[in-house]
């Protein structure tokens, strides 16, 4: 599978297949193609329905085979922001709901929880994310502009819920209060933070959809 990756602040992943070959997708998640696309749609299996049910991806996933020769599938963004491609072969990798767009077939997925179930109930976005593991290359999307991180072993960073966007699998991530009632009252950042612990590397994402839809929201007019 052959890639690239076009545009700013929307950008579009065109994938390129020789004849034979198969891409995975989200479901809905393909914007143009060749004629010679041919999508086959399932679960996986039960177990991997549930697990992407419950890291925000659809139960179902489409597959494109390019059939009778070489075929092209693009893969547009949903909101501005970035498409990064990843191989999952160097090591898994842990992202957000909803964060992933497309991969070859041999690219697997499992839930990534929280270590402390209790905080993490209350932690928002942070608390469920989506594995990916196995091989081959997967194609995140990142809300915003990426900030990427290298995090030495036991170095950390304190993260606004819903701005931690990807992590390598070696990272650990936890669920932070933060301190002080008036701090929780009036210092508008909610919560809870999120804490990741190296070694490993973090993508940091400069405007998660939450904050977008919040933006936007603030701006419409009420009858």
């Amino acid at each position: 599978m052959r890639y690239e990756i076009k545009g700013e602040p929307m950008p579009v992943a065109l994938v390129y297949l020789e004849g034979g070959e198969s891409v995975m997708c989200q479901k809905g998640a393909m914007s143009w193609m060749t004629p010679n696309m041919k999508m086959a749609t399932g679960t996986g299996g039960i177990g991997k329905a549930f697990s992407k049910m419950f890291s925000g991806e659809s139960m179902f996933q489409n597959t494109y085979t390019s059939e009778g020769g070489p075929g092209m599938i693009a893969f547009a963004s949903s909101v501005p922001g970035s498409i990064i491609p990843f191989d999952i072969g160097q090591g898994d990798m842990i992202v957000q709901k909803g964060g992933y767009l497309a991969s070859e077939p041999s690219v697997e997925f499992s839930v990534a929880f929280q270590k402390k179930l209790g905080a993490g109930f209350f932690g928002g976005e942070g608390f469920i994310m989506q594995r990916l593991h196995g091989k081959g290359i997967a194609l995140v999307e990142i809300d915003g502009y990426v900030v990427e991180y290298d995090l030495q072993a036991g170095q950390q960073m304190l993260i606004d819920t819903g701005y931690l966007a990807a992590m390598t699998g070696t990272c650990s991530m936890d669920i932070q209060t933060v301190k002080g009632v008036g701090n929780v009252l009036f210092g508008g950042e909610g919560l809870f933070n999120t804490v990741v612990t190296g070694p490993g590397k973090i993508y940091l994402q400069t405007m998660p959809i939450s904050q977008l839809a919040g933006a936007v929201a603030s701006v419409i007019p009420r009858s």
